[in-house]
């Protein structure tokens, strides 16, 4: 006769449906019991999978987020609601989570991950589940997770497709095996610029969720050597082999053990053009002074909000354009955060288009400085 003498009777009715399934049953849910995951970011990935892991009896949930609830994240973050705009993630979420089930631990950690905070954060959880939306997190975790031990499940979106993995598991591959060196800053767009369908995250988060508690409870074959593919499009799933590479800078056999921060390499780049600032731009418009003023962002923003005499061309057909612009006049490029328009600017001047200069902080910073009752988005 099975034994569950160690769980309540509330406990015995809440998991019903889980301890009814012959590969789970009891032992499954002791396990997940005595389980500690982290969940690095409370965005939309962070969402599904700590309200899924909650629900399902995990110990301990721990929670790394330092931003506030935006309008815009309510599409697609499922923890939160209009009500909760301004207030921090990391409490809404731990107030969401308890609600699903009191009897969860919820551990939060209100701090933007570092080198200098990562293993402390990190140490001591059995899975680590990367919920995080830019590139400097993600390859910091990893390399973090390698040094402790501790398996990662990998999780992005991007408009419409998602990418799943088990990074760092025994004699598995990490991420860096499979993305060797962060991308150039600005290189690729996040989903503020490029868009992302709101049940996106939800999918692949809940997915992470799932690897999550196959790995904890032994049951099942977590997606480790394997990438998960997904498009929501066309509805398809595909998986890719991967293999560990003997070379890799974060698990092979040249690994180093110190923890670096890769805002440098990955975050926003360093400015190579001349920039001006909103106030700055603000007063030569108000003047009448002649000046080209380009929004490279894409039409979908354009359509949400963009600055009063200013035309549409894109990033991606600056080049094309190039034709279009007057070496002779003032060129000020702009974008949502500055960072795309930087590098049309550098295209321009490289066309031989010198009279440029780029909008430091983009429609963003505008409206934070210049005009407020522009959309934000």
């Amino acid at each position: 006769m099975i034994n569950t003498s160690e769980f309540t009777a509330e406990e015995l009715r809440r998991y019903s449906r889980q301890l009814s399934l012959p590969e789970f049953g009891v032992d499954g849910q002791r396990r997940l019991a005595a389980a500690r995951v982290l969940i690095v970011g409370a965005g939309g990935l962070g969402c599904p999978a700590a309200i899924y892991l909650a629900a399902a009896g995990t110990g301990e949930i721990g929670i790394v987020d330092f931003d506030k609830i935006d309008l815009s994240n309510i599409h697609r973050q499922i923890l939160y609601s209009t009500e909760d705009i301004g207030l921090a993630k990391i409490d809404i979420a731990r107030e969401r989570i308890l609600a699903a089930n009191p009897n969860v631990d919820v551990e939060t950690f209100d701090a933007r991950l570092s080198s200098t905070n990562a293993l402390d954060i990190m140490r001591g959880f059995d899975v680590v589940i990367d919920a995080s939306d830019n590139f400097p997190t993600r390859y910091l975790v990893n390399d973090a997770s390698v040094m402790l031990g501790i398996p990662t499940i990998y999780g992005s979106i991007h408009r419409f497709e998602g990418q799943l993995s088990v990074f760092g598991a025994t004699n598995g591959p990490c991420y860096r095996c499979l993305f060797r060196e962060p991308p150039p800053a600005g290189s690729v767009p996040n989903c503020a610029e490029a868009g992302v369908l709101g049940v996106l995250p939800g999918i692949i988060g809940t997915l992470q969720a799932t690897e999550a508690i196959k790995l904890l409870t032994g049951i099942g074959d977590p997606l480790v050597g394997r990438l998960l593919l997904f498009d929501a499009l066309t509805m398809s799933f595909r998986t890719i082999a991967l293999r560990r590479d003997p070379d890799c800078p974060s698990c092979g056999a040249n690994r180093s053990d110190e923890l670096i921060d890769y805002d440098q390499l990955c975050g926003i780049p360093e400015e190579r053009v001349a920039s001006i600032a909103p106030h700055e731009l603000a007063d030569i418009l108000e003047k009448g002074e002649s000046v080209d003023l380009v929004d490279v962002r894409e039409k979908y923003e354009w359509n949400i909000a963009h600055l009063p005499g200013a035309r549409l061309v894109p990033l991606g057909r600056i080049a094309d354009e190039v034709a279009s612009f007057d070496p002779a006049r003032k060129t000020v490029l702009y974008c949502k955060t500055g960072i795309r328009s930087m590098y049309a600017a550098e295209q321009l001047v490289s066309a031989g288009i010198s009279n440029v200069a780029n909008l430091t902080g983009g429609i963003v910073r505008w409206r934070e400085e210049v005009d407020p009752s522009i959309p934000a988005y």
